[in-house]
């Protein structure tokens, strides 16, 4: 249907990556989601209608995500709807594919704990664990993947939505996760923003740092601003991404300020096979049995690269 015969069609029900979440129109009857004429209410037998016209590869069952802060007794009517509704999901299923079971929680390890075991004695292909990203520190986000990854089989992929950040994808290999979905490279692109980051090492070079990189931070460079309007330099030197190999940060930096869609396009060219790179990088570093020094490297270096721009904002 894509024209992508070497990838797969995930299909997963979520809100518009433009709006706020929004858990209190969901009730027993289904969930609430944005549409251009307002929130929608979908049932199970409307999902898994809507499921079968789309045909994809791997679809996850309808679910009632909720932020950290709701109650001890929203969070556990959540998981209650999510059980239930898997179950219709799996009974009325027409669409094929591969049904991965959804686990939700929010912030309760408790819960969380509950729906993966509700769903594990389940017959599916994988798991999705949603709630993430909306609301939880990365403190306290450890404790909720591994009380979730710990209890479901291993031979079945963990799909994850929420966390794109790179740290945050290195925090949920790290917890046994193997598939993310996020809007990471979206939200990136439309604030201007380029990949920058290594991905054959992280180096730390104070020479290299500039606090005129306004917005700008260890992982990604803003090139909306003013320090790039003549920098004839592409955004990652020997990077090969068509963006790359065929103009400047000073050009990108010119489109982006005359508003022209042209800069989306190049910097979403960029930014995704710069991403597609670093998953790339933590493959072969699981391969190499070295994943635990790539993660704790990565995030070093970040703490250097912060320490360094509170250091020279004192100057």
């Amino acid at each position: 249907m894509l024209g992508l015969p070497d990838h797969g069609f995930v299909a997963i029900p979520g809100d518009s990556i433009q709006c706020l979440p929004e858990c209190n129109s969901t009730n027993k009857l289904g969930a609430s989601f944005e549409t251009p004429c307002g929130r929608s209410l979908v049932k199970p037998v409307e999902y898994v209608e809507l499921i079968s016209s789309l045909k994809p590869n791997i679809w996850t069952a309808l679910a009632d995500e909720v932020p950290a802060w709701v109650s001890d007794k929203r969070n556990k009517t959540s998981v209650d709807r999510t059980v239930r509704w898997l179950d219709e999901c799996i009974q009325l299923n027409r669409a094929g594919g591969s049904v991965f079971g959804s686990i939700v929680g929010g912030s309760s390890v408790q819960e969380r704990e509950r729906c993966a075991q509700e769903v594990a004695s389940r017959s599916v292909s994988g798991y999705w664990i949603g709630g993430f990203g909306l609301g939880e520190s990365m403190d306290e986000r450890p404790a909720l993947l591994n009380a979730v990854t710990d209890i479901l089989e291993e031979e079945k992929p963990r799909l994850v939505s929420g966390l794109g950040l790179p740290e945050e994808v290195l925090q949920g290999v790290a917890a046994g996760i193997d598939i993310f979905d996020s809007t990471y490279i979206y939200h990136l692109t439309l604030g201007g923003f380029a990949l920058t980051f290594p991905l054959d090492g992280v180096e730390t070079n104070v020479s290299a740092f500039q606090s005129t990189n306004i917005g700008s931070d260890q992982t990604k460079v803003n090139l909306r601003a003013t320090i790039y309007s003549k920098d004839a330099s592409p955004i990652v030197e020997n990077c090969k991404c068509y963006t790359c190999q065929n103009h400047t940060k000073a050009y990108i930096n010119h489109l982006l300020n005359v508003h022209e869609m042209l800069a989306q396009i190049l910097l979403e060219i960029h930014n995704t096979h710069h991403y597609l790179s670093f998953f790339r990088s933590v493959r072969e570093a699981i391969k190499s049995g070295n994943f635990e020094q790539f993660r704790l490297k990565f995030s070093e270096s970040k703490r250097y690269h912060l320490a360094s721009e509170a250091a020279v904002a004192c100057m």
